[in-house]
């Protein structure tokens, strides 16, 4: 058997550590929107400020300017605002433009985007009445559990001491 490259083999191995990158919007902070900025505002599509870009992670202050603080005693860090803002805003547009790709679809084919909608629902049908039914029984099962319970942290309380 041939020796595995150790480059390939770091690559493949599991690893318990979780990444820890922040993420805005779902999307890694260092890794994807400080170079997209970086170059949207090279290219003078956006003018977010250098500070911004160089510094994205501010400690939140209150209104009475003391420091912010976790439960477990760090401070709290948040995205400053003007990236905040500009994710947003890419968040937005994006957004608009699936509810634009959607209307001309419609528009070009109104029959046949209200014809697989119609038969999209149809095969979910099933499903859906499936889990409801399941849910159902799961809520029901709950109540009787959580009923029995309370009756008997009742029974406890009603014997004397």
């Amino acid at each position: 058997m041939p020796e595995i490259p150790s480059y390939i083999a770091t690559l493949v191995k599991q690893s318990t550590a979780r990444a820890t990158e922040r993420k805005v919007w779902s999307i890694g902070l260092n890794t994807t929107w400080l170079p997209f900025f970086t170059a949207t505002n090279l290219q003078g599509a956006t003018f977010l400020p250098a500070e911004a870009l160089g510094c994205p992670m501010r400690l939140v202050i209150g209104k009475d300017g003391v420091v912010k603080m976790n439960t477990n005693g760090t401070p709290k860090v948040a995205v400053c605002k003007e990236l905040k803002a500009a994710v947003r805003s890419v968040e937005d547009n994006f957004i608009a433009g699936l509810h634009q790709y959607v209307s001309d679809v419609k528009d070009v084919n109104p029959e046949g985007y209200a014809e697989l909608v119609k038969h999209c629902e149809e095969l979910g049908k099933p499903i859906a009445d499936k889990e409801n039914d399941l849910a159902m029984k799961a809520v029901a099962e709950y109540a009787l559990h959580a009923g029995e319970v309370a009756a008997a942290n009742t029974e406890k309380e009603l014997v004397p001491a």
